[in-house]
């Protein structure tokens, strides 16, 4: 730990002196509690980025700084230092001339790794040469260790030399082969590499020759292995003994949770079993807390509206909306929201289907229609614990939608969500589950739509020129935006050159690295309380919309096109009507 503090200041001089950060902003930083929330702190200063934290360590140290990106390490250079290793002390193995190898450290304050690495060269007679790298350049060279194909390849044909090649052979000795070495070795790769591959699902599905595996990243998903029909069954029961599910229950929907323990996280997967024709199908949502929850400018919405919900949540009372189509990011959003109203003073209550991650200091309650728990009846019983804020986890029918603006009447502060297509959409909505326009314009605060588009990668960001066929579109839109509303620096022009990316392997040559929200925000202001009472219209609101200075979902797709976080082709798809 004093090595580490001891360059801590070594990198707040080294900082000062050639960036010109404000000292108080760089002592600040020093308070972190370890080096890698240190590192963490100074790249979101936005002045230092991870590979000038890298060189700046190269400097200090008198090492070697090197940036590995593409490259391909062959499997004899890489595996001179064991994954297990490698990953513990955050280094590898990227290059070797003669006797000589080349190992890249992430932190070099850390002498167990030269330790463990000296010892390895010593028992194969070689000499190092160490390199300071960052952190990301570790990763993409870590990648390269497992191969999903390959591990899963060596246990299935254990499986199928111990247990034989077809399906009735497994059913028969199912108890035994579920324990078994080589399905248990399956599963746990299979999830291991979902989690590595930063899929959000897992998808174990039949079809009629065989069973495939599909990792949903960055909201698409994509085939990942495919596996002989005669393991599936053998695989979903593991699955379900993992997640404390009924084996032999195999005619109705299951659902349970696993919690495993992968390269040092804590990762929760929520299972979900569905009857099919002749065999089940698991879906699992891979559910990782470690990082804490997502705060609002970690989803990318941009300062106008951030200042709008920042302004909205501060309030007493009334209802805080998000819209959306499954998977647009609405729960991670609330999260981020309780997190803001999350004090020792007020009394939080949620009501989820199924609770996603656990908040400390919240009380989450998950529905259980099958006792007859649900969001209208739960919400009932909330109100009697004496809450100060309530999150309902969907307003789905009439009943839930009346309580929610009773409770928001009654001085609550009431956080839910919505599937409308748009923020506009939310108002029409509640009226047709019967709520009257003076209710909704004396509870509702505030309605952010939002949709999230994929970012481009920025190992292999570049460039491009618009492509004709997207040029007329994007020229709509932004015509559609009034000039007192773009954001600084954003004009006409900048449409000409828009930016992708063109594939490399640390976004598995997708192009994509991650995802961003876009949205729009319709604060409810004095003058649409007043539109909802006398007769609401929905054109009158999109003008009232304009004038708050407020952007559409496509527009604000637009905008983050422009400078450079998504490219035209995302936003069209993520916004088509």
């Amino acid at each position: 730990m004093e090595k580490q503090e001891k360059l801590k200041k070594q990198l707040l001089d080294h900082f000062t002196a050639q960036l010109h950060i404000p000292e108080a902003e760089l002592q600040e930083l020093e308070k972190t509690a370890d080096l890698e929330s240190f590192e963490l702190g100074l790249i979101t200063t936005g002045k230092i980025s991870e590979e000038g934290i890298a060189k700046a360590k190269a400097n200090i140290f008198n090492l070697p700084y090197i940036l590995l990106s593409d490259q391909k390490i062959s499997a004899e250079i890489i595996d001179i230092l064991p994954s297990e290793l490698a990953e513990n002390y955050q280094m590898v193995v990227f290059g070797k001339e003669r006797d000589v190898i080349d190992i890249g450290l992430v932190d070099p304050t850390n002498l167990k790794a030269k330790e463990a690495a000296d010892f390895v060269a010593r028992e194969k007679n070689f000499k190092i040469k160490y390199h300071i790298v960052s952190k990301a350049s570790f990763n993409r060279i870590f990648y390269q260790y497992g191969n999903l194909k390959s591990e899963v390849g060596e246990a299935l044909k254990i499986a199928k030399d111990k247990f034989g090649g077809t399906e009735s052979i497994l059913d028969d000795k199912m108890e035994r082969i579920i324990k078994s070495a080589p399905i248990s070795k399956m599963v746990s790769v299979i999830l291991k590499h979902a989690v590595e591959s930063h899929a959000s699902d897992v998808h174990i599905e039949p079809t009629q020759e065989d069973t495939r595996v599909r990792y949903r990243v960055d909201g698409k998903l994509q085939t990942s292995l495919v596996l002989p029909r005669y393991v599936h069954a053998a695989i979903v029961s593991r699955i379900k003994v993992m997640s404390n599910l009924k084996i032999d229950e195999t005619r109705i929907p299951q659902d349970g949770r696993i919690r495993l323990n992968i390269s040092g996280i804590n990762i929760d997967f929520r299972v979900s079993t569905l009857p099919l024709y002749n065999q089940e199908k698991v879906v699992m949502r891979i559910l990782d807390s470690s990082g804490g929850v997502s705060t609002w400018e970690d989803l990318g919405f941009d300062r106008r509206n951030l200042e709008s919900m920042r302004k909205n949540i501060s309030k007493p009372h009334g209802m805080f909306l998000v819209t959306g189509p499954t998977g647009s990011g609405k729960s991670t959003t609330l999260y981020a929201a309780l997190q803001i109203l999350n004090k020792e003073q007020v009394n939080i209550v949620t009501l989820e289907d199924p609770v996603e991650y656990y908040l400390k200091g919240v009380n989450q309650s998950q529905v259980r229609p099958e006792v007859k728990f649900t969001f209208a009846s739960g919400l009932r019983s909330i109100l009697r614990q004496d809450p100060d804020i309530i999150m309902v986890g969907e307003i789905r029918d009439a009943e839930t939608a009346e309580l929610a603006i009773h409770a928001s009447l009654t001085g609550h502060i009431v956080l839910s969500t919505l599937h409308t297509n748009d923020a506009f959409g939310a108002i029409p909505r509640l009226i047709d589950m019967k709520i009257e326009p003076f209710l909704i314009a004396s509870t509702l605060n505030v309605v952010i739509a939002q949709r999230l588009v994929r970012t481009i990668c920025s190992h292999c960001k570049e460039r491009v020129d618009l492509p004709e066929s997207l040029r007329k579109e994007m020229e709509d839109i932004f015509k559609s935006i009034p000039t007192q509303n773009l954001p600084k620096g954003v004009t006409v022009e900048k449409i000409d050159v828009m930016y992708r990316g063109k594939g490399c392997s640390y976004c598995a040559n997708s192009g994509y690295r991650g995802r961003v929200a876009i949205a729009e925000v319709l604060e409810i202001n004095d003058e649409i309380k007043d539109t909802i009472n006398s007769g609401f219209r929905i054109s009158t609101i999109k003008e009232m919309f304009i004038k708050q200075g407020m952007l559409s979902l496509k527009q604000s797709g637009l905008v983050k096109a422009i400078e450079g976080k998504t490219s035209a082709e995302e936003i069209i798809a993520v916004t088509k009507d």
